[in-house]
């Protein structure tokens, strides 16, 4: 009888904290929905509407793609800012190929846009590009990749090479500065060239190394397979980063994929659902996160005023932060376009 009694009460004991687990799951759920679902912080600042010849603003926009949910964010910041003022937007897929965004910008400038917003995947190759449109009168806003020509209007981004610094700071006080570094990077994007140069410069002054760069060429499934490829050849590697969000969700693809969750800690850029997964799950330590969504609000800003004969800023720096497993939950929103 009394081994009846205690086996209830350990029943009981054990329905009551799977019911309290159950709880507090269902709760953090529902936190993590209602985080997000709330959206972005919205713009602090609206450019003034304008006529432009008698007519609302045409402001083109040429991403560099349109998988990557970092470019959608920042056409979903630049399209809030237009809504609010009136202005027209047309988006132009740059399909990862510099010549096919000089084409996009050729051709908004002769549909008489008034103003263009470009991420260009070759900062040099888009000049030419740029300084036609601005021969045409029509001023080029760059955002994210830094173009440095005077035939740009405004500079909206971040400093690359600097956010590489940051986080090659983070993971050597993780490492004590010992451990080799596999690299997933995008060879052909001078952004994540200059996040590639910050971060190695950073962790090799510290006494790590760089065991292997790959090229995912800014290409989800172009970055898993060199990825894959990685970590197959190098089995022991403790330590990956990733340059972009292509990058980190194929490197992350790769991990899953080879059961190294347990063995190998991974830093990038770029928060996506693979990237928030592998934060929750601790594998992945520190990912730097740009405000994608603060990009186009300033960039759009910054083309409506151009484009309405106002003057604006030449640069327009916008900050970074390094989301961690301690504070992932506060930036879920950016799972969101």
């Amino acid at each position: 009888m009394r081994r009846t009694v205690t086996a209830v009460a350990a029943l009981g004991v054990l329905l009551s904290t799977t019911a309290a687990c159950d709880v507090a799951a269902r709760r953090e759920i529902d936190a993590e929905k209602k985080a997000t679902e709330q959206g972005p912080p919205p713009p602090q600042k609206v450019a003034q509407p304008c006529k432009v010849q008698g007519r609302a603003p045409k402001i083109g926009i040429v991403p560099i793609n349109l998988q990557a949910l970092f470019f959608n964010q920042i056409n979903t910041g630049a399209k809030t800012v237009a809504a609010k003022t009136g202005a027209q937007v047309q988006v132009v897929n740059g399909n990862d190929d510099s010549q096919t965004q000089a084409n996009a910008i050729d051709d908004l400038v002769a549909n008489h846009y008034d103003a263009i917003i470009v991420d260009a995947v070759d900062t040099e190759g888009i000049k030419p590009a740029v300084r036609r449109a601005k021969a045409a009168g029509v001023p080029v806003v760059a955002v994210d990749a830094t173009v440095d020509d005077p035939a740009v209007a405004t500079q909206v981004g971040t400093a690359n090479a600097q956010g590489g610094k940051l986080l090659g700071d983070a993971l050597t006080k993780l490492t004590g500065g010992k451990g080799d570094i596999g690299v997933v990077g995008a060879l052909n994007s001078t952004i994540q060239n200059e996040r590639q140069k910050g971060f190695t410069d950073e962790v090799t002054a510290k006494g790590m190394k760089i065991k292997n760069v790959v090229d995912g060429r800014n290409i989800q499934e172009n970055a898993q397979t060199a990825a894959e490829n990685l970590l197959t050849g190098n089995p022991d590697l403790p330590y990956a980063y990733a340059t972009g969000e292509p990058a980190l969700i194929g490197l992350a693809a790769a991990v899953v994929s080879q059961q190294r969750t347990k063995d190998l800690k991974v830093v990038g850029w770029d928060l996506s659902s693979q990237a928030v997964d592998g934060l929750k799950a601790g594998w992945i330590v520190g990912v730097v996160q740009q405000n994608t969504f603060q990009f186009g609000y300033e960039a759009m800003n910054a083309a409506l005023d151009h484009a309405c004969g106002r003057s604006a800023p030449k640069d327009v720096p916008v900050p970074t932060q390094i989301v961690t497993p301690a504070n992932v939950k506060n930036y879920l929103y950016y799972l969101e376009k």
